[in-house]
């Protein structure tokens, strides 16, 4: 039994026109949070073979250093990552000496820390027994310049790759030109990218504004991938319409669009549910550096397998409609 999904368009559009606007919203008001890629600074992880010192004893330990505004973030088991303005080789070599003397057990003698609240605590405090060892995992450094290139060249990449997109399916349809234009494809398959890829930036402009999360590299490969995906997956819903158009010439081109979208679908669902498992398995099992890239991929591939059934499908169904009643009142 073949069900018409899209004569649901209209509660579909309400429900991504709502999405997609507070994602709007969001950017406007939030905006997404930079991290290192784009605003330049240095990065700092360092691990510890005992205890972990607490964040706020790092932040005291580092004061004196005058090394202005700092995240420290914990991560894995035994590691912290510190991230601050750009630093030179005497900071960095400065910040590390700091580390092992105040923490590490090789200190020759107790360092005393006073903490703004005047209490003065010792290395021994920090649980410097307690650490035989302190390692330095990695440290990365990007200038402003290059920051500012890496902003600015991933805006240009991403208006690149949706104008490609345009071209190349307003190409690969060019011959189905009745009852919709082959250029309609091509927009309407820009529109539903769009609407993946604001949503999951909005979710990131949420994230960033209550749980500090930072937009980077990975992120903009995120986006890219999410391009990538909801495309093809548009283009074999659009590939089954046109086989379609030629085999029930003389129906009406909802029931062709909906009979399309019925036959791709279990497709659809399968090839997502297949990806989508892998990446909530490197969400929920992945270190820190792709915890954020797996997750922008969720949301986007979830809502890219969306959009290609409700959103590209249906405005192809709503632009045809629209022509019709258009003529009948000219």
């Amino acid at each position: 039994m073949m069900i018409d999904l899209i004569q649901y368009k209209k509660f579909t559009f309400l429900f991504s026109g709502t999405v997609f606007l507070v994602a709007v919203v969001a950017l406007i008001a939030y905006g997404l949070k930079p991290g290192l890629d784009f605003t330049g600074g240095s990065l700092l992880e360092i691990s510890f073979a005992g205890e972990r010192p607490e964040t706020t004893a790092m932040e005291d330990a580092l004061r004196p250093l005058n090394l202005g505004v700092m995240v420290i973030q914990p991560t894995k088991e035994k590691n912290m990552i510190l991230k601050m303005r750009f630093i030179s080789e005497a900071e960095h070599q400065q910040i590390l000496g700091t580390i092992r003397t105040v923490f590490g057990k090789e200190a020759s003698a107790p360092v005393t820390i006073v903490t703004e609240g005047g209490e003065e605590l010792t290395g021994a405090a920090f649980g410097a027994k307690a650490l035989p060892d302190i390692l330095e995992e990695r440290i990365e450094t990007i200038g402003p310049s290059i920051s500012s290139q890496l902003r600015s060249r991933s805006f240009v990449m991403l208006l690149a790759v949706n104008v490609a997109i345009l071209l190349f399916v307003a190409y690969a349809f060019r011959r189905v030109s009745k009852p919709v234009a082959s250029w309609k494809y091509g927009l309407s398959t820009i529109i539903a990218l769009i609407h993946d890829v604001v949503i999951t930036a909005g979710v990131f402009a949420f994230l960033g504004k209550y749980r500090g999360v930072e937009v980077d590299v990975p992120f903009v490969v995120a986006l890219m991938t999410i391009l990538g995906y909801s495309v093809n997956d548009t283009i074999v819903v659009f590939d089954r319409i046109r086989e379609n158009l030629i085999r029930y010439r003389g129906q009406a081109f909802g029931a062709v669009v909906s009979r399309a979208v019925q036959e791709t679908l279990a497709r659809s669902i399968n090839t997502s549910l297949t990806i989508l498992l892998v990446l909530v398995a490197l969400y929920i099992f992945g270190g820190l550096s792709i915890h954020y890239f797996a997750l922008a991929l969720i949301i986007g591939i979830g809502f890219g397998t969306y959009s290609s059934v409700f959103v590209a499908s249906a405005i192809l169904v709503a632009w045809e409609e629209w022509r019709q009643k258009r003529l009948a009142t000219a």
